[in-house]
C-alpha cells in the first residue's frame, strides 16, 4: 500500500505551490487505495509559529486535503527521536560537533579563494573536522553550543555508492559530496531538515515520498541516512513547480498569495483547487 505525506513548514500560510503539492501527494496514495498523511516540520523555532500551524491545518481541512492521521505528527515534539539517532551517528564517528559561525565559515573561504558550491551553496570548508576530542569536550563543557555535521567522506566509506527511484526520472545515482559536511543538528535544535525529514519518513511508513524538484539534490543525503540508520528506502516523485505570473515560483518567503488571502477573495476551494490544477498544467 502506497503511504504519502505533505510536510509544510508553519514559516507562513500555504500558497497555491503548497495546494499542488499536498493534492499531489493525495492523488498519488489514492492512486492504489492508499494512505495521505500531513506532517508539520516546525523545527524552525525562530521562523514557525503556532498560528501558522493552525490556519495551515484549517486550509487543508477546508480543501479537502486533511491527513488520513490525527492527529498529524510535529517534529517540535518528537526532539528526543531525532537527538537519539543523531548520538548513534555519532558511537559510529560518522558526524563532529563544529562551532563555526557563518562570519567564521566565510573568512575561510575567501582566505582560500572560494570554495565549490553545492546545492546548498558554498561547501563547507571542513575547519571543525579535525578539531581534538578533548578540544571540543572542553569547548562544550566551558558552554559553547556546537552544531552537528556529517563526515561525508566518512559516511560514503560506509555506505558505498547509492542510488533511489523516481517515478519520474527512474534511477538516480547519489552524490551527496556535493553537499559536503552538511549540518545534522543546529545550534538551537538537535536536528535538521536532513535528519529530521529522513527519520520522520521511515517512523511514519512513509513509502512514496512525494515532493518539488528543488528538494531533489536533498535526495542524495537522505539516502545516505538512510543507509547509515538502518531506515527503508522508499520511492520518490519529484514534481515540477508552480510559477506565478511575474515568473517567479511560489514561496512563502517571496510572500505569494496565500490560500487564506484567495478565502477572502471570495474563492472557494474547488476554484483554489483548479488554479493550482492550471498553473501545473502549464509546466
Amino acid at each position: 500500500m502506497t503511504v504519502t505525506r505533505f510536510a509544510p513548514s508553519p514559516t507562513g500560510h500555504l500558497h497555491l505551490g503548497s495546494v499542488y503539492s499536498a493534492l499531489f501527494a493525495k492523488r498519488a496514495a489514492r492512486a492504489d487505495g492508499g494512505r495521505y498523511l500531513v506532517r508539520i516540520e516546525d523545527i524552525d523555532q525562530t521562523r514557525c509559529k503556532p498560528e501558522f500551524t493552525a490556519q495551515m491545518l484549517a486550509d487543508l481541512e477546508w480543501l479537502g486535503l486533511t491527513s488520513d492521521e490525527k492527529p498529524e505528527r510535529r517534529q517540535s515534539e518528537h526532539l528526543d527521536e531525532y537527538r537519539a539517532a543523531l548520538e548513534r551517528l555519532d558511537g559510529m564517528g560518522l558526524v563532529y560537533p563544529c562551532f563555526c559561525t557563518r562570519a567564521d565559515i566565510q573568512r575561510e573561504i575567501q582566505a582560500a579563494g572560494g570554495a565549490p558550491h553545492g546545492p546548498d551553496g558554498p561547501v563547507y570548508p571542513g575547519i571543525c573536522r579535525g578539531l581534538d576530542r578533548s578540544e571540543t569536550q572542553a569547548r562544550i563543557a566551558a558552554g559553547e553550543t556546537p552544531a552537528w555535521r556529517l563526515d561525508i567522506a566518512a559516511a560514503l566509506a560506509v555506505t558505498g555508492r547509492l542510488s533511489f527511484h523516481d517515478r519520474a526520472l527512474g534511477e538516480v545515482h547519489c552524490r551527496p559530496e556535493a553537499f559536503g559536511d552538511v549540518v545534522l543538528a543546529r545550534k538551537d535544535t538537535p536536528t535538521s531538515y536532513h535528519l529530521s525529514v529522513t527519520l520522520d519518513d521511515a517512523l511514519q511508513g512513509i513509502t512514496l515520498v512525494t515532493r518539488g524538484e528543488d528538494l531533489l539534490p536533498s535526495t542524495d543525503v537522505h539516502r545516505v541516512l538512510q543507509s547509515l540508520l538502518g531506515l527503508p528506502e522508499p520511492t520518490y516523485w519529484h514534481h515540477g513547480l508552480l510559477f506565478g505570473p511575474d515568473g517567479k515560483r511560489f514561496a512563502k518567503r517571496d510572500r505569494s498569495v496565500s490560500v487564506p488571502d484567495l478565502r477572502a477573495d471570495g474563492r472557494s476551494a474547488v476554484e483554489i483547487i483548479a488554479m493550482a490544477e492550471g498553473l501545473a498544467a502549464l509546466e
